[in-house]
């Protein structure tokens, strides 16, 4: 898996050098505003794209409709899913990259190398890591970049008890579930299972 190392550090004086970043600013037509949630002691870890444009303006993670839906996927409160002790929020991509057609940009290709690591070093090596979406799978699941994400998500079973892939759960996944029913049927109760054990 890519990124698994880092500098040994402080949370706070990370958390500081992620809030100040500027690596990618020129080509942030919004500017930087890195959103992330971390501590040493969060045991579930979700990885997603890139902040939204809401997202942007509140700078609070997954706080869009989007955020609605994995915490009903995960069973998981607002107040849990925000409780930085027990929940690690780190995008691909820490800050909002923009419209493009059809959507919003990709996350920038900077962010995760440069930080990733760093951050990871700081979570407790029995986690679980939600790769959320074709951009976190791609990065930390190489090998089965040939694999569709509907492949690597019917597949979830052969990446426990570290990692358990997902769909983004924006607007078009509930078509994507109604194609998918296993989904709903296979996943998402053991999915609920290990949040249970690692966040309530």
């Amino acid at each position: 898996m890519a990124c698994l190392g880092g500098n040994d550090r402080g949370v706070s004086a990370l958390h500081r050098e992620i809030a100040s970043c500027t690596i990618c600013a020129e080509f942030l037509a919004d500017g930087p505003r890195p959103v992330v949630q971390f501590s040493s002691t969060a045991k579930l870890l979700i990885i997603g794209q890139a902040p939204g444009s809401r997202v942007h303006a509140t700078g609070v993670p997954w706080d869009d409709d989007s955020g609605n839906r994995l915490r009903e996927w995960m069973g998981l409160s607002k107040e849990q899913m925000y409780d930085p002790a027990r929940v690690a929020l780190v995008p691909m991509g820490f800050c909002y990259p923009g419209k493009a057609s059809g959507g919003d940009k990709p996350p920038r290709k900077e962010c995760a190398p440069q930080w990733h690591g760093q951050v990871l070093a700081q979570l407790p090596r029995d986690r679980l890591t939600l790769l959320v979406g074709t951009y976190a799978q791609g990065y930390y699941l190489p090998k089965t970049r040939s694999m569709s994400l509907t492949q690597r998500v019917e597949s979830f079973e052969q990446f426990l008890p570290h990692i358990l892939p997902l769909p983004h759960p924006a607007w078009r996944s509930r078509i994507w579930m109604q194609k998918n029913p296993w989904f709903e049927a296979a996943v998402l109760p053991v999915l609920r299972q290990y949040i249970d054990k690692l966040v309530k």
